[in-house]
């Protein structure tokens, strides 16, 4: 059994999935031997578009300083892609995991389709994402090498492996709408399961692309995402019912989130875990209050009528009227993120005399958590209890 755990973290194993998809590491640069550094997108064989990149790998690659540089091995490795129809596939695939998607598409869910199933995505996203990113910063096992892997992305470099958070949110995402639609919406169950299916193992195999996590994290957050999603389906009703109508539960979707975020575990370096942990809660703090906000008022913007109903036929009309309430509430969205983090972190700098030039307090817990749970929570409130009311206005509903 340990040999085999040993195997899906292997390293190679990734390095062998990027070669087969056409993603190849060419070269490594050692700068102790004062080799030259290719530049990004410098022509290749065959006309081929070669690339590079700087950066620390804090947690898979021994890290040294040398003339005040991170280096990392010593190497800068350089890739190619000779597979652009995959390159862009698990790009995109991999991007369904990333905080644009979330607080633009799935919004969608609820301003287009129905409420209740964004309530219970949401609900499930910030359980499973809670559980996988604490998994991450208790287990501490490193992300893939580099080389002999490709490394796409470079934000969450920081982080430890296992296990994929992506993974995990696919999964939760797509497996709880499927779930939960059939009450609610005409559709057949089989083509469901395939979209499911589909869209979870494009995700899941976009973080192997990417070089982000080993084969062993990728199957061990699917396989914890469904675990949580069945284990806790049989509760969904009970979990709904109190959310929407206990006079507790505005209080329970603040306190416990803001207790959790306070309580994240620590690491001996800084990592972006804490940071998007605390989106994800504040997020879901948000939404939940704005629910039962509206159940009390008596406006769920739910389907009416006898469920489940057929699902909303596609004409011109109708697209664009879905595209016109995406720009309006992507942009409702947007604007109130960047207002409330704003104004969060001015208030934040100026009670820890901060001076405003130090980027870096951002990290510090006492400001990070905060101004990122009140910033996200703002965004769920206007999600939840705004821009549908905002669309009746404009007449987009």
């Amino acid at each position: 059994m340990l040999e085999l755990l040993a195997y899906l973290h292997d390293s190679e194993l990734v390095a062998r999935f990027q070669r087969r998809c056409g993603l190849f590491l060419i070269e490594a640069t050692n700068h102790t031997k004062g080799s030259t550094r290719a530049q990004i997108g410098t022509p290749g064989a065959r006309g081929q578009v070669e690339g590079r990149w700087d950066h620390q790998d804090k947690n898979c690659n021994f890290t040294h300083k040398e003339n005040g540089h991170a280096i990392v091995n010593g190497s800068q490795p350089q890739y190619k892609v000779r597979n652009w129809l995959l390159h862009f596939l698990f790009l995109l695939s991999a991007g369904l995991g990333h905080e644009i998607f979330y607080i633009t598409c799935l919004p969608c869910i609820h301003w287009s389709l129905d409420p209740f199933l964004c309530r219970r995505l949401v609900n499930m996203w910030t359980v499973v994402m809670y559980v996988g990113q604490v998994m991450k910063d208790i287990l501490k096992l490193p992300r893939p090498l580099s080389p002999p892997v490709v490394k796409l992305e470079t934000r969450v470099d920081a982080e430890y492996g296992l296990p994929s958070t992506h993974a995990m949110a696919a999964t939760a995402i797509s497996f709880t709408l499927l779930l939960s639609a059939p009450s609610r919406l005409q559709f057949q169950f089989e083509v469901g399961l395939l979209i499911a299916v589909t869209l979870s193992s494009l995700v899941c195999l976009s973080r192997l692309y990417t070089g982000m996590h080993s084969v062993l994290d990728v199957i061990c957050g699917a396989l914890i995402s469904l675990v949580l999603t069945f284990v806790s389906y049989p509760h969904w009703e009970t979990f709904d019912h109190f959310q929407l109508t206990s006079p507790i539960s505005p209080a329970v979707a603040l306190l416990l989130p803001l207790l959790l975020s306070y309580t994240y575990p620590e690491l001996d370096h800084y990592s972006t875990t804490r940071g998007d942990t605390t989106t994800i809660l504040g997020v879901g703090a948000g939404c939940s209050i704005g629910y039962w906000v509206n159940m009390q008022v008596g406006q769920t913007f739910e389907p009416q009528g006898e469920l489940p109903v057929p699902l909303p036929t596609l004409t011109a009309a109708s697209l664009a009227l879905g595209f016109a309430r995406f720009l309006l509430g992507a942009s409702a969205l947007v604007g109130t993120r960047q207002v409330v983090k704003t104004l969060c972190l001015r208030v934040l700098y100026s009670w820890y005399s901060v001076p405003k030039s130090d980027d870096n307090a951002r990290r510090r817990r006492e400001i990070e958590v905060p101004s990122k749970f009140v910033t996200y929570m703002a965004v769920g409130l206007v999600n939840s209890i705004l821009v549908n009311r905002l669309f009746l206005l404009l007449g987009l509903l």
